[in-house]
């Protein structure tokens, strides 16, 4: 029998616990860091967001301008419809930026564009947008497959 039965304070954990849960919360923390940091856009200098030619420039154009005569013609045919054949031909002008550059510009605004060194592009864009999205009546498939066509022939 204990000689003293008065009040005992709780017993002490081990230091081993408290630095075991330190330990814890530190891979955590690193996990969480690691994951962020690979999963984080890089930032780009002013100087490194120069588009690169990614192929043939010469093939690629022609290429794109035949597309551009296809989406005109199926338009006078009455294959598409006059917005939809706006519709196309902006496509076609976002997949030649994108094929030409390596930006993608098919998921891009005219704003996105201008923040990017493609003012050409970015003008033509804000140029078909009337015959893409404006109330009727349209301009002609002939005036944005015109636009299209100056842009892909002077892209350098």
């Amino acid at each position: 029998m204990q000689a003293e039965l008065g009040f005992h304070g709780p017993f002490q954990y081990s230091p081993a616990w408290l630095w075991a849960g330190v330990a814890l919360l530190a891979l955590v923390a690193g996990w969480y860091a690691a994951v962020l940091a690979a999963t984080r856009r890089r930032r780009h200098l002013p100087g490194d967001r120069r588009p690169v030619a990614l192929t043939d420039l010469a093939a690629l154009k022609a290429a794109y301008l035949e597309r551009i005569d296809n989406a005109e013609r199926s338009a006078a045919a009455g294959r598409l419809s006059l917005r939809a054949a706006h519709q196309e031909i902006s496509l076609v002008l976002r997949s030649f930026i994108r094929d030409a550059t390596g930006v993608d510009a098919l998921r891009m605004t005219r704003q996105d564009l201008e923040r990017h060194p493609l003012p050409a592009a970015a003008a033509a864009v804000g140029a078909l947008y009337p015959g893409e999205f404006g109330p009727e009546p349209l301009p002609s498939a002939s005036a944005s497959a015109e636009v299209a066509r100056k842009v892909v022939r002077a892209w350098a």
